[in-house]
């Protein structure tokens, strides 16, 4: 992780720390402190490894499923139908869970998939939060691994909080967005960020995507990068990150952050899911 960037041309190397304050001064470069977050003790609270036998729904003690297609395709004209069936959701037998988005016509939906979420299982506030995943791809597929405040049955979204711990546009599978939405700074007007690679993509191979969250900093990780710290300052409404949220992954078919499907979206498309684990600071 690269800390301090000179962004002019490249000048002779210093030896004496006169010498590199004034290029410093020179570049109006400065040690990013966001890039340097506090080192913290991290106690494992929850976890699903998803070990069990090949075809098999995920542990019901730790997960619920979402059914059907919501009002408006769950509010972003999403095209799936989700389902609880082994088709679109299950373990492999490998310690993975498979999470399978299907062309097919399912309850009036052209589509098929699965949500599921520990809403009335668990949720915390604060901690680190990660899963360590790989994404399907191609235009119209919207994995997403993210959160939602476990107050949304009272007090409905946005003003619940949503933190998007990963979301990607299949058409784009080398970049993810961190993103959080609240009370005016939802939908189009959330406070996100991009994390992408040059000359790889997230459904060639397993990425561990996390956030850690304290009362005044939510940070985005990608692997061991850090890449975007969200404090109250950052945001253009209130700040309703400070009670327990829920954990959700999911895959969605086309909806207005991705667009439609073409006919050179390859089906059916995975998420395959190695773990989900939560922590809290020891102390």
């Amino acid at each position: 992780m690269t800390y301090l960037t000179i962004k002019t041309p490249v000048f002779r190397v210093a030896k004496n720390i006169l010498w590199v304050a004034i290029l410093i001064s020179l570049t109006h470069c400065k040690i990013d402190d966001e890039q340097m977050p506090d080192q913290r003790n991290w106690q494992l609270v929850w976890s699903d490894d998803f070990d069990g036998a090949a075809g098999t729904s995920p542990d019901p003690s730790k997960w619920v499923f979402d059914i059907g297609t919501g009002t408006n395709g769950w509010g972003n004209q999403e095209l799936q139908y989700y389902t609880d069936r082994p088709e679109n959701a299950a373990l492999d037998g490998d310690g993975h869970l498979v999470i399978t988005a299907r062309r097919e016509t399912f309850a009036g939906a052209p589509f098929t998939s699965a949500r599921i979420k520990t809403q009335g299982l668990f949720s915390q506030a604060y901690g680190r939060f990660e899963a360590r995943l790989k994404t399907p791809y191609g235009p119209g597929m919207w994995p997403a691994f993210w959160m939602l405040g476990a107050d949304i049955d009272t007090n409905p979204w946005p003003n619940c909080g949503e933190i998007d711990l990963m979301e990607l546009r299949g058409q784009e599978p080398n970049i993810v967005n961190g993103t959080v939405h609240g009370p005016g700074y939802s939908g189009g007007a959330a406070i996100t960020q991009s994390f992408g690679f040059t000359n790889d993509r997230f459904d060639k191979d397993f990425h561990i995507f996390a956030i850690e969250w304290g009362k005044d900093y939510i940070d985005f990780f990608v692997d061991n990068t850090l890449y975007q710290r969200i404090t109250p300052a950052a945001l253009t409404g209130d700040w309703v990150f400070d009670d327990p949220f829920f954990i959700l992954l999911n895959v969605a078919v086309g909806g207005n952050y991705v667009g439609l499907p073409t006919t050179q979206t390859p089906f059916p498309q995975q998420m395959t899911v190695d773990y989900v684990r939560v922590y809290q600071e020891a102390n």
